[in-house]
């Protein structure tokens, strides 16, 4: 594809493998890539086949998944290693900060080649939410309540992906931790201070400006700082990560699909309306989770088609620059099959040094 061309949307398909009309959706040049979930797995070989079906049809969609390790590991069976949750990365620190950073190491690594050996391209990690014991959905998927800590152990992860040839993606931008209320269900708040945000929970993101891929926002409203959610606020995403924090990776919106995601300033948008305000914030991809198991993705194809007529009409405007940052996103060199893989000293190495 011509790099002019922007393709925004992250979508999904329902099954094991790809439909007629799924086939006709990942051609379409508004495609960027899709997003896995369990209900896409059954055995490596499986995916493995899903993913080259995929590459089939265009070599550079990019295919990511929620994978970071502890109850969010989509593929858990047919030899994908169990990976601990990230809060006992943070345990181990406590007791011996230079093994837990080795440990990170090792599970970003066997997490990266794991993935890219059945054909997947990005997992959606590591979480660099603080872990104030108040959010239901954070958790256990956060690595400790110390910035410094969390800074320096998804440091270790991302390194590991690296080394995998796997990029990284850093979440939920500028923090998710603070709040209890689940985006997914609900539109959280967090009522604190900008000097508060900025001396605590985006502390990560600064610090990690250069060694993060990218990064995906958080669907909260820091009402002090902007009306709108972060991943809809160009204030947050161009004036705070980009200008101020520095950030020069590609930038995520969250699941679109998300009740968070769809209340803007008080009212109800519809799809289209969303993908739109988050790339006008400033987002270069836009995802649309879990539509293709409803009513046969009627959802993406009314997207695909007003994202069309909008770009005609000039009410989006495709972003090379956006483009660009896709494109680099992308593995570039080939990774080792699941048999290579098993025969791999450094992969070996790394699982003897998970925690």
């Amino acid at each position: 594809m011509s790099s002019h061309v922007h393709s925004p949307l992250i979508i999904d398909v329902a099954g094991l493998s790809l439909s007629k009309i799924e086939r006709r959706r990942l051609a379409h040049p508004l495609v960027g890539g899709l997003i896995l979930f369990a209900r896409n797995f059954e055995s490596r070989a499986q995916l493995t086949q899903l993913t080259s079906e995929i590459k089939s049809i265009r070599p550079d969609l990019l295919i990511a998944v929620d994978h970071e390790g502890g109850r969010v590991q989509r593929f858990r069976s047919d030899g994908f290693t169990h990976l601990p949750p990230m809060r006992s990365l943070g345990a181990l620190w406590m007791e011996d900060a230079m093994a837990a950073t080795q440990a990170a190491t090792a599970v970003g690594y066997v997490l990266g080649s794991e993935l890219r050996a059945c054909g997947v391209d990005l997992s959606f990690a590591p979480v660099l939410d603080l872990d104030y014991g108040e959010s239901s959905v954070i958790g256990e998927r956060s690595f400790h309540r110390d910035p410094r800590v969390v800074a320096l152990l998804a440091k270790s992860v991302a390194h590991g992906l690296l080394i995998a040839g796997m990029g990284s993606c850093g979440k939920h931008f500028p923090g998710h931790g603070f709040v209890k209320a689940d985006s997914h269900v609900d539109v959280p708040v967090d009522r604190r201070s900008l000097k508060a945000i900025l001396a605590e929970d985006a502390k990560p993101f600064e610090w990690l400006n250069l060694s993060l891929s990218a990064v995906m926002p958080a669907h909260v409203v820091y009402p002090k700082v902007d009306a709108r959610p972060a991943g809809f606020s160009a204030r947050w995403l161009q004036e705070i990560l980009r200008e101020r924090l520095g950030f020069g990776g590609l930038i995520f919106s969250d699941d679109l699909g998300m009740r968070g995601a769809r209340v803007l300033e008080g009212r109800e948008i519809g799809f289209t309306e969303a993908a739109i305000a988050a790339l006008h914030a400033g987002c270069d991809l836009a995802l649309l989770c879990n539509q293709s198991v409803e009513a046969d993705g009627q959802q993406i194809d009314e997207v695909l088609q007003q994202l069309s007529e909008a770009a005609l009409t000039g009410r989006w405007l495709p972003s090379a620059e956006s483009e660009g940052r896709r494109q680099l996103i992308l593995p570039e060199r080939a990774p080792l099959t699941w048999d290579e893989l098993m025969h791999d000293p450094a992969y070996h190495q790394a699982l003897q040094s998970l925690p």
